[in-house]
Order: structure tokens, then C-alpha cells, then sequence
């Protein structure tokens, strides 16, 4: 059970360090829907430092909610190139499409239509919600819960649903009103800066630390996990095909991993070097020269590649499951994922 006491002392302690310790983040500059709703959105399974860059570039490209609703599929994969989990920006695609349809292009207010949103769940519409109409909608994230665990001394499972629901109903009849945007930030703020998920905590800056079950190594066993399972462990054989200066890529199935982007064609298992020719040459690119072969190791959530390719020089390149980019092409416009783009300089 959460300490309903340690929880009511929350906003009390935590405003006033979030206005002096909050770090200046270019999303945090105005309470623009928009922007909190880009930005939350990047900043799923991506640390800060990565997404500040790709959210400047992506605000310049796509400045508004029309413009993200009439934008081009793949320049908007291209925009995220290397941010990973690309079906984050197809649900951003399709949610501003959305909002336009249904709301003229104005971000909706309340909780549920938000939450009825592509791509947004119970997280970042509390976010959206509580930051930018002050609304006291908790946004309950791993930091979250990991900050209310700790200080409260909550034993139940981080990962139920159950108890993610409990944490939000919970924080929620002790929002500040006024002040809710601020303090769905503070909590963020010392999940990502103070109260740390590896190694020891910084307890000893913790405006919480007078009020915390965890201190004096409390912390070491909460907040309470499910045992991760293991990742699938597969091989892949990538082929580079170049020929008079093109290289073929092509196009994902738009279902399942890595949807409806490119990639260098590839095959599962690992081939040997006659394999891989005599497989170009099944697919009629008439290869003449194996110039290099390259290994790299990729991780995804729940599966890892290991990757064997072979750069071949072909003297054919016909037009089909294949397309032929140039180098130009390959860096401006072909939205590669990083498993792939790992091959891209050979």
C-alpha cells in the first residue's frame, strides 16, 4: 500500500525544487499541445540529449498540426531516421490527421478524447492534459513510479495494470490545483535527474528525503519489477548491391517490425560468401565481385541481429522488389533504420 501521507506531502516538497533545479528543455519553452504532445512522444524509450536535436529539426519541417497532417509518410520517417521505434511517427501522422478531421485542426481539451487519440495512452494524455490545460491528470510513466514507490514504500508490481491505475488515482486527489502542469514535470524531473533507476540514487539532493520509506538503502528492492524475459537471439545475411553508382534498397512490409520503412535486402541465417552470390544472382542482379564483408550487432526491445553482410558489385540492376538509390538519395531522402544504417558508409 502507498503511505497516503508521504503522498499528500508530495507537491509541497517538490514545487519548490522544481523551480529552481528544472533543466531549460526546448519543449518546456511554451505549453503549446503541439509541442508537449511531439515531445512526449520522442521521449519514449529515448534519452533527452538524443531527441533535443531530431525535435528542432522536426519542428522546422513540420512546424504545426497541418502541416504534420499534410505531410509526405516518408519525410516524416526520414525526419525520425535513427530516433527508433518508428511506429510512434505513423501514429503521430495519423493523430493529426485526426484532430483535423474531427476537431478542425485545434488540439482537443478533454482526457478521453485526447486518450482516444493514435499513439497516445493513458501517459501522454495525462501529460498533455495536466501540462498544458492544467488539468490533474497524473502521467505515470517508469520515472513516476518509481519516484511514488520509493517515497511511499509501495511493495505491488510496477508493471500491473492495477497498480499503475492505483498510482494514478492516487497522485491525482493530490494534484495542486493551479499547479498541475508543474508538478507532473517535477515528478518527471526527479524520476530522470535525482531518484535514478541505475545504480544509487542521488538521496542526498532529494527534496524527498525527509519523507522517503527508501532512504538508507530502501531503495535497492523498490520499485518492484517482473522479471524481464530474455531477447531472441536472430541471424540475418544483409546484402549491399552497387551497381554504376546506385545501391538497391527496399521497402519493409507495412505489418510488424521496422513497418513500412527501407531497408538493404537481407535474408534470414547466416550465409557464406558462395551463398550470398549465388542468391544475387537469384535475383538477377548479376553479381561480379564481392568487395567486402562486414558483421554488426543490432538490439531491438525484444529480439537482437546479428548481422553478416556482403557488399557486391553487380552489373544489372533490375527494377521490382528492388529499388536503386544513389549515394545522394540514400542520405537525404531513404529512411533507414539504424539496424541498417550501420552499413550505410561501406
Amino acid at each position: 500500500m502507498m503511505d497516503a501521507e508521504r503522498l499528500a506531502a508530495l507537491p509541497g516538497l517538490l514545487l519548490p525544487w522544481y523551480a529552481q533545479h528544472a533543466r531549460a528543455l526546448p519543449w518546456r519553452s511554451d505549453r503549446e499541445p503541439y509541442h508537449v504532445w511531439l515531445s512526449e512522444i520522442m521521449l519514449q524509450q529515448t534519452r533527452v540529449e538524443a531527441v533535443k536535436g531530431y525535435y528542432a529539426r522536426f519542428l522546422a519541417a513540420v512546424p504545426d498540426i497541418p502541416a504534420l497532417a499534410a505531410a509526405d509518410p516518408d519525410a516524416l520517417r526520414k525526419l525520425w531516421e535513427g530516433l527508433g521505434y518508428y511506429s510512434r511517427v505513423r501514429a503521430l501522422h495519423s493523430a493529426a490527421q485526426a484532430i483535423m478531421a474531427q476537431y478542425g485542426g485545434r488540439f482537443p481539451q478533454e482526457f478521453a478524447e485526447v486518450r482516444a487519440l493514435p499513439g497516445i495512452g493513458d501517459y501522454t494524455a495525462g501529460a498533455i492534459c495536466s501540462i498544458c490545460f492544467d488539468a490533474p491528470t497524473p502521467a505515470v510513466d517508469g520515472n513516476v513510479l518509481r519516484v511514488v514507490a520509493r517515497c511511499t514504500g509501495l511493495r505491488a508490481c510496477v508493471d500491473e495494470e492495477r497498480t499503475k491505475r492505483e498510482v494514478r488515482a492516487a497522485l491525482a486527489a493530490v494534484y495542486p490545483a493551479g499547479r498541475s502542469g508543474d508538478f507532473t514535470q517535477a515528478l518527471m524531473e526527479l524520476g530522470a535527474t535525482v531518484c535514478l533507476p541505475n545504480g544509487a540514487p542521488a538521496c542526498h539532493i532529494c527534496p524527498l528525503a525527509g519523507r522517503c520509506a527508501a532512504r538508507d538503502g530502501g531503495w535497492r528492492s523498490l520499485p518492484v519489477r517482473r522479471e524481464k524475459k530474455s531477447r531472441r537471439h536472430e541471424e540475418r545475411t544483409v546484402l549491399l548491391l552497387r551497381c554504376d553508382g546506385m545501391t538497391a534498397v527496399r521497402r519493409r512490409p507495412e505489418q510488424g517490425l521496422l513497418a513500412g520503412l527501407w531497408e538493404f535486402p537481407n535474408v534470414p541465417g547466416h550465409l557464406d560468401p558462395a551463398q550470398a552470390v549465388a542468391l544475387a544472382e537469384d535475383w538477377g542482379v548479376s553479381p561480379r565481385e564481392l568487395e567486402r564483408e562486414a558483421r554488426r550487432h543490432h538490439v531491438f526491445t525484444h529480439v537482437e541481429w546479428d548481422m553478416r553482410c556482403f557488399v557486391l558489385r553487380c552489373a544489372a540492376a533490375p527494377e521490382g522488389a528492388l529499388h536503386w538509390v544513389s549515394r545522394e538519395e540514400l542520405e537525404r531522402e531513404i529512411a533507414l533504420p539504424t539496424a541498417f544504417r550501420m552499413f550505410r558508409d561501406l
